[in-house]
């Protein structure tokens, strides 16, 4: 079943190492989490398979790794220094400060009282200080997106690849956002990481481009273990649109809080490109955008008349955090086992546990078990299958429930029949099933490659 309640997943991720509070001993710094010893596993497998399917998957799409630091410039003629804010409103009676928007009734959401004061615009970046002079003039910005340097290297990336229409540029990476109100543990923090594509397209061809990402980004999704239940696609009024979009579809998931916002697909038209190009009329360009006096460079193409063109965007952005917590929130099951058993499995798609497979000795500190434990564990390292555990804890039964409990599809014993008899075998254990087979250890290697590819 789906976790009833935040509270599971979240003392499950302490419990097991997924995630912690950022400075815990410190009292914790609001918004900001770390991911612990099975936390960066699981993530960094969710965004191989983003990579993956994005980038080697695909003959059109290249990708980028930018600098967080950014230009002023950048976001000045991207519009995030005028728009990129949320509107802010104190509590005068219990100082408690909230987003305006998240405000019901009128009533502070802390003591209840009506004594707010007006809504005031919040700025959400991070401003710094570059170089050693702090005097208000040499600032930048901890990125707020990965997609604006995206946009500032189009023309390097073509140039490079001799890249034609349509074709994309993917990134993930960390993005900062000075949230007013940090909420729903790992939903909406202040620094978080994102995977972001731009596809760049013919101006006429965007809205069939939107649709197909769409559908796209829906069946990834479903690949990674989201009931299609679970997902509403919602259309964003024209009113509510962001200041760069045509139109945009945001891709909803049923989080323990609600159906909230899992990745956006939007629509740019060229106004990304455009704002960022260098003003020159006679680029004889039809994009009304193109008014940069600072930029120093055309970021167009060349179409199939040789006429220069500004490329309209398709924009899937995801939160890799917010993916996370919808993929464990997915996979988190409670199951009765009878006679007043009962145990929590993490039932994980197998390309995204932390864990794929972990040995496990039937006798503790046993040498002869423990040597063709570590035997078994590093020839099954060689099949580049992901982590492979060696547990050493002497309890079989605890040894199952917790690899159930962080989604280890698979469990191999070694046992005295395994040193003592010949040919030698083991026993491996399915997470999901609780079946056990008997395996020749000649045959492990063949075994998990069929299990891992299928």
């Amino acid at each position: 079943m789906v976790a009833t309640s935040m509270e599971q997943l979240v003392s499950l991720c302490k419990r097991r190492g997924f995630i912690f509070q950022n400075s815990d001993i410190y009292g914790g710094l609001q918004g900001v989490y770390d991911y612990g010893p099975l936390g960066v596993e699981l993530k960094n497998n969710l965004k191989a398979a983003w990579w993956r399917a994005m980038v080697y998957e695909r003959d059109d799409i290249e990708g980028l790794d930018s600098a967080i630091l950014t230009n002023q410039k950048v976001l000045h003629y991207s519009g995030h220094e005028d728009t990129f804010s949320d509107p802010m409103t104190d509590c005068r009676k219990c100082k408690s400060r909230f987003r305006a928007d998240h405000i019901k009734d009128g009533k502070c959401p802390n003591c209840g009282s009506t004594d707010l004061t007006e809504p005031r615009p919040f700025n959400l970046m991070f401003k710094t200080n570059i170089g050693p002079v702090d005097d208000g003039a040499n600032f930048g910005y901890l990125r707020p997106e990965t997609a604006q340097a995206i946009f500032t290297q189009f023309k390097n990336v073509v140039d490079s690849t001799s890249r034609k229409l349509p074709f994309g540029i993917a990134q993930i990476g960390k993005s900062f956002r000075n949230e007013i109100t940090p909420r729903n543990f790992i939903f909406r923090v202040r620094e978080f990481e994102q995977a972001e594509l731009e596809y760049f397209v013919m101006p006429g061809e965007d809205e069939k481009w939107h649709e197909i990402w769409k559908e796209e980004r829906i069946r990834w999704w479903e690949e990674q273990g989201l009931k299609r239940e679970n997902i509403n696609i919602y259309t964003t009024p024209k009113d509510d649109l962001a200041h760069y979009a045509k139109a945009c579809y945001d891709i909803e998931y049923q989080f323990p809080h609600g159906m909230e916002e899992l990745e956006g697909i939007a629509n740019h038209t060229d106004y990304d490109l455009g704002n960022h190009t260098k003003a020159q009329d006679e680029m004889n360009l039809t994009s009304e955008c193109h008014k940069n006096s600072d930029s120093t460079q055309k970021l167009c193409i060349m179409d199939d008349n040789n006429k220069w063109v500004i490329p309209f965007v398709i924009e899937p952005s995801m939160g890799v955090d917010r993916g996370v917590l919808a993929v464990m929130t997915e996979a988190y099951t409670e199951e009765d086992l009878g006679e007043g058993n009962s145990r929590i499995v993490l039932k994980l798609k197998k390309h995204l546990a932390p864990i794929k497979v972990a040995v496990i000795p039937l006798k503790k500190n046993n040498e002869q078990i423990m040597n063709k434990c570590r035997e078994i564990k590093n020839n099954l390292l060689k099949l580049g299958i992901g982590r492979v555990a060696l547990e050493n804890t002497g309890n079989i039964g605890k040894a199952y429930r917790r690899h159930d409990e962080v989604g280890t599809p698979l469990c191999i014993t070694v046992d005295f029949e395994t040193i003592e008899q010949q040919p030698e075998s083991v026993t491996i254990r399915d997470r999901d099933t609780m079946q056990q087979t008997r395996v020749k250890v000649a045959d492990l290697k063949d075994y998990l490659r069929n299990y891992f590819a299928e």
